[in-house]
């Protein structure tokens, strides 16, 4: 089967059951459910990840119009849901699962799809991306996403890496304003480049929440105040799951300061990946997450599932679930991020040979992950931080005594 039609196979079929179950009949609702979770976690124990397709395989048109039916999916579906929800048609067990099923649709398919959108160069599907995010009030997060998290990943620039030690509860409101703040400070900055005003009308603002009033509106004439508490409840729950995305992938991952007090540039090893075969397809490959960093235009059927790269211990879904209980996420997760930071600690730091010094293509591996060309030569703006001693008495990271010490190995790595 052709890996488009892998992707296919596996994003389509929740979408159209939740559309039955908007319009036909409830039930369907939860069979979008189980394919979204019960069939998921059985078949990425049976399926390879996506593999690239060779270079002579043409499958750019074919993945463009998967994501635009996609995109186009995810507005239909927002719209069925919350006027079947808000007419109360549907038994109570049939309305759990409905609400339940879209809001992990969301999460999982329309949140990685409307992430590939806008990194199009295409205006259409910028457009349509963003059109994703403003439906359920996360339109900032085009904004954020591009200009500051790319950028600032990996540092406390950015308000979607989350801090060393930090818990999931704790990192979700902060980041969730603080995404929305420093989007919209890129914003007035690129305003200000240009001579215009913060309130200028070209400011992506205005589009962002104007976009989310308008969905207010629509879904109110359509569905009433039952189909509103609707579109919060998603609104809300789709927000969260973003925002996991990026605490799962990002945990822990920090870029160091060099010897000659520039930040790290980023590379393969600031980002977890979870290549697994079926959530692989239904998240249009995001779990390939330190290939996208590095190669931020490709796209989503073309980035490498191979590449030697931190790895988590199990799927995205599953490894979110398990972020929601600090203890044991704690206990899974620092020591495996401590390991990649040493061993990043350990590249830099290490005498290399004259003969090496011009290299541009070091080998991306998990356990000695080499620096790539300075991002500063290419991004004047990108952060220079410079280097701070220890303070001398820091505030506990963890409960624990050993992982404490081990984070506050890695913040004095990071100062």
């Amino acid at each position: 089967m052709p890996v488009i039609a892998r992707y296919a196979a596996i994003t389509l079929p929740p979408m159209l059951l939740l559309l039955l179950a908007g319009t036909a009949w409830g039930g369907f609702a939860w069979a979008a459910l189980a394919w979204l979770t019960i069939v998921a976690a059985v078949a990425d124990r049976l399926l390879e990840p996506p593999k690239t397709p060779a270079p002579e395989e043409e499958t750019v048109p074919w993945s463009d119009t998967l994501s635009a039916g996609l995109g186009v999916g995810h507005l239909l579906v927002l719209i069925s849901t919350c006027t079947a929800l808000g007419s109360a048609s549907l038994t109570f067990g049939q309305s759990i699962a409905l609400f339940l099923a879209t809001a992990s649709f969301f999460g999982q398919v329309s949140h990685p799809n409307a992430h590939e959108l806008i990194h199009r160069r295409n205006p259409f599907f910028k457009a349509l991306g963003a059109a994703v995010y403003t439906s359920v009030g996360f339109g900032h997060h085009v904004s954020a996403h591009r200009l500051v998290h790319h950028r600032f990943v990996g540092t406390e620039q950015d308000p979607n890496t989350p801090l060393p030690g930090e818990s999931f509860w704790a990192y979700l409101p902060r980041a969730w304003r603080g995404s929305f703040e420093a989007g919209i400070m890129q914003e007035v900055d690129r305003l200000d480049r240009k001579g215009r005003g913060p309130n200028h009308i070209s400011n992506p603002y205005w589009l962002w929440l104007g976009g989310a009033l308008l969905t207010v509106i629509a879904v109110v004439s359509g569905a009433g105040l039952g189909g509103l508490l609707v579109l919060i409840g998603l609104g809300a729950l789709t927000g969260a799951q973003i925002l996991m995305s990026d605490y799962v992938q990002h945990y822990g991952l920090q870029r160091l300061i060099l010897p000659n007090g520039r930040t790290e540039p980023v590379a393969a090893h600031h980002s977890w990946n979870a290549p697994k075969g079926f959530s692989s397809y239904l998240m249009m490959n995001a779990p390939a997450h330190s290939e996208h960093h590095m190669h931020p235009d490709q796209p989503y059927e073309r980035l490498d599932t191979e590449a030697q790269v931190p790895t988590l211990p199990f799927s995205m879904p599953i490894m979110a679930m398990i972020a929601t209980v600090p203890a044991a996420w704690h206990r899974m997760m620092d020591k495996r991020a401590l390991k990649v930071m040493e061993a990043a600690q350990a590249a830099h730091l290490a005498p290399k040979p004259a003969a090496q010094h011009s290299a541009v293509s070091p080998a991306r591996t998990e356990t000695a992950p080499a620096p790539g060309p300075d991002p500063q030569d290419a991004a004047p703006n990108s952060p220079v931080v410079p280097k701070q001693d220890a303070p001398e008495a820091a505030a506990p990271l963890s409960d624990d005594p050993e992982t404490d010490a081990m984070l506050q190995a890695i913040r004095a790595a990071t100062r």
